[in-house]
């Protein structure tokens, strides 16, 4: 892990982590980054959450809440610095593209959010990592990277892996949720993952909801599925439960 890392700083809490966390200052090679930390105890099983490609927003804070209110610490990281939350999809478009086309840095970034979290006393070896959309590829670059955690959780992220990379150094298990209407990240690509986690015999589950378009548990948007939220987001309760309690 610390083999991607020149450099990696906790700079400041901005206030008390508690039932409703706390906003974290932290540096990943000399880079400013603002993450969101919550823990109901000390020792708490802990969990790392990627954001969507619109950065680290209220729906992520709101998800680690609602993980915290289940007994888990959870770390939300920041893939795209302090400050930086992109309203535009032209911009979005273009800081996921940039990490796309970097997967050192991605991964570096990713790793950080881990160190981070430990410097705030998390226990990063009894660990998940769970992410939404983008946040849920970045996911899955972090398995490929073979980086020590239980599990790996991504809900209608994309599910291609890149030339040249393949998950024979992941370590623990993987969960996919997937939309099978999503037009984005299709049933072929969904197909072609099981495929390459059954022949590096990764344990893995995997899930498609009929109907349910990309991005289906983004509450408030149109291509919100109640039904699949629900069921996806207890299926993970009990994931979670089995991988780290």
């Amino acid at each position: 892990m610390r083999t991607l890392l020149a450099c990696l700083m906790v700079l400041s809490v901005a206030t008390a982590a508690g039932a409703a966390g706390s906003a974290v200052s932290y540096e990943v090679n000399g880079e400013p980054y603002e993450g969101h930390f919550v823990s109901p105890a000390a020792g708490a099983p802990f969990v790392l959450l990627v954001h969507d490609w619109d950065g680290l927003t209220d729906y992520e804070v709101k998800r680690a809440g609602m993980l915290a209110d289940l007994g888990y610490a959870v770390f939300a990281a920041d893939l795209f610095g302090a400050g930086v939350r992109p309203a535009k999809v032209e911009d979005r478009r273009r800081l996921t593209s940039a990490l796309y086309g970097n997967r050192e840095k991605m991964r570096t970034l990713l790793y950080g959010a881990v160190e981070a979290a430990k410097a705030l006393g998390a226990d990063v070896k009894n660990g998940v990592a769970m992410g939404y959309c983008f946040g849920g590829t970045a996911v899955l670059e972090l398995a490929r990277s073979g980086a020590d955690l239980k599990g790996f959780v991504t809900f209608h992220g994309g599910l291609e892996t890149p030339e040249g990379q393949d998950y024979a150094r992941t370590r623990g298990c993987l969960l996919v949720f997937h939309g099978t209407a999503d037009t984005s990240v299709t049933m072929d690509h969904f197909a072609a993952l099981a495929g390459e986690l059954e022949a590096e015999e990764i344990p893995h589950e995997m899930i498609t909801y009929g109907g349910a378009p990309h991005a289906f548990t983004v509450f408030g948007t149109d291509r919100y599925r109640e039904d699949a939220d629900r069921k996806s987001w207890e299926r993970f309760r009990a994931f979670l439960d089995e991988t780290l309690r």
